[in-house]
């Protein structure tokens, strides 16, 4: 008998928390802002370089892009191998993207392949690029910019220390694969 309502209990919780979530959707304003993201969702490659120091570093890069939880979250997984050896990874990283409703603003969390992670400013600029960045206690601000068509990505890194004069030390160009 015990058995029997026990199992009842943990049955009516389930089902109370499957129906409870069948309502869930985004807000319109959540669904409008990250709809401008669901053309990055696909299967990237390309090339790209970095240089942090004197040596710049070639590499093939993929970017796997997934539209997560109702379209309300976007996952970037991102790999640059080194263009003459596969062995070695260059660039890696991953991302996850919302949109924040209370504060009316986009949000980004990537991890590095050091295991941190910087939470990032993400923005769309006027001409419809997007741009996103942080700042680093040793580099100063560091900014991507992507400008992304149907079938094509360019992302280029800079940083600066005075917010004014920008160094280029990142780039990819990738091409969106069926």
């Amino acid at each position: 008998m015990q058995k029997t309502i026990i199992s009842t209990l943990i049955f009516l919780f389930t089902l109370t928390s499957v129906i409870a979530q069948a309502g869930l959707q985004p807000s319109p304003e959540a669904q409008a802002a990250m709809k401008k993201l669901h053309g990055m969702a696909g299967f990237w490659r390309g090339t790209g370089w970095i240089q942090m120091g004197p040596q710049r570093h070639e590499f093939n890069q993929t970017e796997d892009v997934q539209l997560k939880v109702n379209g309300s979250i976007v996952v970037v997984d991102g790999l640059g191998k080194d263009a003459t050896d596969s062995t070695q990874i260059i660039h890696q990283a991953f991302a996850v993207i919302s949109y924040d409703q209370q504060a009316g603003k986009y949000l980004m969390r990537a991890f590095r392949a050091d295991g941190n992670y910087v939470d990032a400013d993400f923005k769309f600029l006027e001409d419809g690029r997007i741009q996103w960045g942080f700042t680093h206690p040793m580099a100063g601000e560091v900014r991507y910019t992507i400008e992304l068509t149907d079938k094509k990505w360019t992302e280029k890194g800079a940083m600066s220390r005075d917010g004014k004069s920008w160094m280029p030390f990142f780039e990819m160009n990738l091409e969106k694969r069926p």
